[in-house]
């Protein structure tokens, strides 16, 4: 099963020197039968995309909770056995917790902000605090982070990825 870890520069970089992602459980977000009823129109490929997002947004908080990270939201996806899986489904319909640590070596990719996009996500890592409290203000500034892709890297672009944020 395709999951979509939220992470920061800094726990990418902890993770590749340690191998792993880790400790369990660790927060995820994946295509789940609540996302496909909530997002009943949805193709597969839709589907990814809205679990990205998710774990894009969950980015912001990270974010928040590291001011000396680099404003950049950074997503690992990665392929995990469907064992590993369960749903949180409480905390959001892509919402799943894995049971285990996840080898870098499953790492199928890292989706990362351009840093054009550093403006933005400073401000919507300011505002999503408000914004999950219902901020109508904060919610339009964290939907302006938003409209900035994610660009897709390679596994074996990584070690450069995070040199450059040396």
């Amino acid at each position: 099963m395709r999951v979509y870890l939220p992470t920061t520069f800094p726990r990418l970089a902890a993770a590749v020197a340690a191998g792993s992602f880790g400790p369990p459980p660790l927060h995820a977000y994946a295509v789940t039968p609540a996302l496909r009823e909530w997002y009943a129109s949805g193709d597969s490929e839709e589907l990814e995309f809205a679990a990205m997002a998710d774990a894009a947004r969950e980015c912001l908080r990270l974010l928040a909770a590291d001011p000396a990270a680099p404003p950049r939201r950074v997503v690992v996806a990665v392929d995990v056995a469907d064992a590993a899986v369960s749903l949180a489904s409480d905390l959001h319909e892509a919402a799943v917790f894995l049971a285990t640590s996840v080898a870098a070596t499953d790492v199928a990719s890292v989706l990362v902000d351009d840093p054009e996009a550093e403006a933005d996500i400073r401000a919507a890592v300011a505002a999503v605090s408000a914004a999950d409290g219902g901020d109508a203000d904060a919610a339009f500034v964290v939907d302006g982070a938003e409209d900035h892709d994610l660009h897709w890297y390679a596994t074996q672009e990584i070690a450069a990825l995070l040199a450059d944020m040396s």
